[in-house]
Order: C-alpha cells, then sequence, then structure tokens
C-alpha cells in the first residue's frame, strides 16, 4: 500500500495511506450512479415539452438543455468543495481528496482537478462526439474504442504514478487518502469541538486511534475513581510518547486537552 509523508509546520511526520485505484474505482462508479439516477429521473418524471415550446428556437431549447444538465456536470467540483474533500461515492468508499501538504485543497484546487476531468475522462469522449456529428460513420468502431479508452486516461494515471494521482491531481498538487476506520475513530471523541476551537500540542499526531482509545478509556476511569497515580502516569506515558511537556496546570486538564486535539487534528487533517 502506498503511502505519502507530510511534514507538518510543527516538524511532525503524519503518514497519510494513499487511495489505491479499487476504492477510486468504486467512488467513480457511485458518483456516476447518482448522476445516470438524475439524468433518468429528469428524462422520466419532468416533462420539459412546454418550455421547450416557450423558447422557440434552437439556440435556446439548447441553452434549456445545458441548463437540465448543469447539476451533473458540477457535481464532483461542488460536493468536494461542500463535503471537504469528498463526493457521495467517496463517502462510502472511506476516501477524501486532500493537498499533498496535508492539508484543505483550496476552491482553485478543487476547480483545476474538476477542469481536468476533460482530459483524465472526457477529452477522447469530446473528439468521439465531434467526429460523429461529422456523420463519420464508418469509423463507428473506432470511434466507440476511443469513447472507452477516454475513461481510461485517468485509470492508467492513477495505476502508473508515484502517489496514484491522475492529471487532475497532479495539477491541482492534490493526492487522495483512505481515511481511517470510522468506528475505531469515533471510540476517540469526547465531544464535539467548537468551531472556534485552537488546538494547542501538534504532536498528538503521533498517537494512533488505538492509543487515544486506551487514553480516553483509561483517562474516564481514572478520573471517576479518583486515581491520581494513574492520572500521573497516563500523562507521564503521553509525554513520552508524543515528545509533548504539559503545559497545563493539572493531569486532567492535559489529558483532555491531548483528546480533544487529537480529535481536532485526525477530523480536519
Amino acid at each position: 500500500m502506498k503511502r505519502l509523508q507530510v511534514n507538518t509546520t510543527q516538524n511532525v511526520k503524519i503518514d497519510f495511506e494513499l487511495a489505491n485505484i479499487g476504492h477510486r474505482m468504486l467512488a467513480f462508479f457511485v458518483d456516476n450512479i447518482i448522476k445516470f439516477a438524475y439524468v433518468y429521473l429528469i428524462v422520466r418524471f419532468f416533462n420539459f415539452a412546454p418550455l421547450r415550446d416557450v423558447a422557440g428556437d434552437s439556440w435556446s431549447i439548447r441553452a434549456l438543455d445545458i441548463l437540465m444538465f448543469l447539476p451533473i456536470t458540477f457535481y464532483s467540483l461542488y460536493s468536494e468543495v461542500l463535503l471537504n474533500g469528498q463526493t457521495i461515492g467517496k463517502k462510502l468508499a472511506k476516501i477524501k481528496v486532500i493537498n499533498v501538504d496535508g492539508f484543505k485543497p483550496s476552491f482553485v484546487d478543487f476547480t483545476m482537478r474538476w477542469f481536468m476531468r476533460i482530459v483524465d475522462f472526457n477529452f477522447f469522449i469530446l473528439v468521439f462526439i465531434y467526429a460523429y456529428s461529422l456523420g463519420l460513420d464508418q469509423y463507428l468502431v473506432l470511434l466507440w474504442l476511443m469513447f472507452l479508452g477516454g475513461k481510461l486516461v485517468g485509470f492508467f494515471s492513477v495505476l502508473t504514478t508515484k502517489n496514484n494521482q491522475r492529471i487532475g491531481d497532479l495539477s491541482a498538487n492534490t493526492v487522495v487518502i483512505q481515511l481511517k476506520d470510522a468506528a475505531a475513530f469515533s471510540h476517540t471523541i469526547i465531544e464535539e469541538l467548537a468551531e472556534e476551537y485552537v488546538p494547542k500540542y501538534a504532536s498528538v499526531i503521533k498517537l494512533s486511534d488505538n492509543d487515544a482509545r486506551i487514553i480516553k478509556d483509561t483517562f474516564h476511569s481514572a478520573r471517576k475513581t479518583r486515581d491520581y497515580k494513574t492520572l500521573i502516569k497516563l500523562r507521564t506515558k503521553i509525554e513520552e510518547v508524543t515528545g509533548i511537556k504539559s503545559k497545563e496546570e493539572s493531569d486532567i486538564q492535559f489529558i483532555d486537552r491531548v483528546l480533544k486535539d487529537y480529535n481536532f487534528y485526525t477530523q480536519n487533517m
């Protein structure tokens, strides 16, 4: 399994597991099923004939057709922007788009990534449509091969590049990563963090999900029974593993802060 190592501004190294071709194909198929379902529903259940009659000329009718298909045309772009680097397909496949430096891509990055789908998936399809419109029926087999080949450009790009990137990823400086097990992650959450929450200890990302879960369980048990010796041992172990030195007034405050910071970084990286 390929991995990407990112060095944060706090000089802490984070390893991301890159999404493989299987994860990305699953997301691709799910998203395309959603697109086809939209087209089917539009064609099957909505009668646009009156609007076409009102539009009258062919240019207005074409403009109406374009308007109808805008939601699926920009589906990947607005989904990744609104869902923090994911589409519905990516959510189901548990993968996510991030910047190669480990941060959330900017709107420009998402836009570049979306625009380059023309090359990754649709360039030869556009050639196919243009050639077919010219009446080149005698080359129909070749045209269909071009149509199918256009869908494979991104596929082979993911297979052959160092960080499993398609051309859109290379252009936008993004990668697609595999997310941690959502079930395991949920056990590490103590409470929902406020939007304005500011973390203090960046090195908590040296902990694993299992570390955080053990810390949480031990912390809750020791605090409930007022087992201060265990809290001291727990604080010492955290400092040893992460290299953090407590800046809090008590061990309880420190461990609570560590768990919250861990949640913050694992939710936002």
